[in-house]
């Protein structure tokens, strides 16, 4: 992957072009068919994730309940952050809806460039705490969502 390409995206979008290009040393163009399994809940989460094209489900299975559908990932989208934040494990999993190409890179090289280079882990911070506080958001409206249901019933 090039740096032009990177750029393109809004997770990097506001990078220089230096760190662009240490970036893109570290990103790996990946292809899923449609319903395959990407990562598990419960996998360890090695790999940060930016739908290129298709679509992804974001499922998660409570311990005592049915899997609950978490978001839809669509083009530039974000996902498997929990690889990106230092968890030990994804806390969901993610699927192809369709065929999909996706850009991952792994969570410490991730975490190395961060480091090493603080203004862009700024950056890159910032962009994906905005991708958390939206996908929060939209999980808070799904449950109570599920509770008006569950009370109705």
């Amino acid at each position: 992957m090039n740096a032009e390409k990177l750029v393109e995206l809004p997770l990097f979008q506001g990078l220089n072009q230096e760190h662009l290009e240490l970036l893109a040393l570290g990103v790996e163009r990946e292809s899923y068919a449609r319903d395959a399994l990407i990562f598990a809940q419960g996998e360890r989460a090695l790999k940060l994730f930016v739908l290129l094209e298709g679509r992804v489900a974001i499922r998660y299975k409570p311990y005592d309940g049915d899997v609950l559908p978490v978001a839809e990932i669509k083009p530039n989208g974000v996902f498997g952050w929990s690889a990106a934040l230092g968890r030990q494990s994804y806390t969901s999993c993610a699927l192809s809806l369709d065929e999909s190409v996706m850009l991952s890179m792994r969570g410490e090289t991730l975490k190395q460039l961060c480091e090493q280079h603080p203004e862009t882990g700024v950056i890159i911070l910032e962009r994906l705490a905005e991708v958390i506080a939206q996908r929060l958001q939209n999980t808070h409206t799904h449950v109570v969502e599920l509770l008006r249901n569950g009370v109705k019933s």
